[in-house]
């Protein structure tokens, strides 16, 4: 399989990157959100996935790894394709995926194409289940065996950042240390910063 892709970008359009790599350029289909952080005619790297079917051999680029984790997240769910996945990718960051799913909010993932609303709760249902083993006791920190502050935001940090495959026991002590006047989102963020 291919794990990545570097090289110059020579040809961007809807949904596509083509990556000159050793004389050969890949053909990769990626998200708007992906495409919003490359620049023509520069060197770039895209974390890859290879979609083999019986009629196809399709290759998926990602800039960063939480986007290609929740893009394999959302394909392991019955009925959202690769294309579909892409689709949630292009309107919502993996971080508001993420957010969504802990927050049981089914509607923002209906924003994106292809997604109605019985598969967007589908999508919360199966995802939720897989993060549940990752929730730590409500606002408790294994580092410090303590309460944090505002247990609700934390809580909520931990069960997105779970579904992005991060165990509680690497994220609680990272969040801990965080202003806790920061937002959900912004906590998420600065999470990721720490742990690339």
């Amino acid at each position: 399989m291919i794990y990545s892709v570097r090289g110059n970008l020579i040809l961007m359009d809807a949904g596509i990157a083509v990556v000159e790599c050793g004389g050969v350029g890949y053909r990769v289909q990626t998200s708007i959100n992906t495409q919003k952080k490359l620049k023509l005619n520069s060197e770039v790297m895209l974390y890859t996935y290879m979609n083999v079917r019986e009629d196809a051999m399709e290759l998926f680029g990602f800039a960063d790894k939480n986007e290609l984790s929740t893009f394999k997240l959302l394909i392991g769910i019955t009925g959202v394709g690769p294309k579909v996945a892409l689709a949630i990718l292009s309107d919502l960051s993996s971080e508001q995926v993420a957010m969504a799913v802990s927050a049981g909010d089914s509607k923002t993932l209906t924003r994106a194409s292809g997604v109605g609303p019985k598969l967007a709760q589908r999508i919360v249902l199966e995802l939720k289940d897989k993060m549940q083993s990752f929730a730590p006791a409500e606002g408790f920190d294994p580092g410090k065996g303590s309460v944090i502050a505002d247990t609700g935001k934390v809580s909520k940090a931990v069960s997105a950042l779970a579904v992005l495959g991060f165990s509680a026991a690497d994220v609680t002590p990272i969040l801990s240390r965080l202003d806790p006047e920061l937002t959900v989102e912004q906590m998420i963020s600065a999470t990721l910063k720490q742990l690339a």
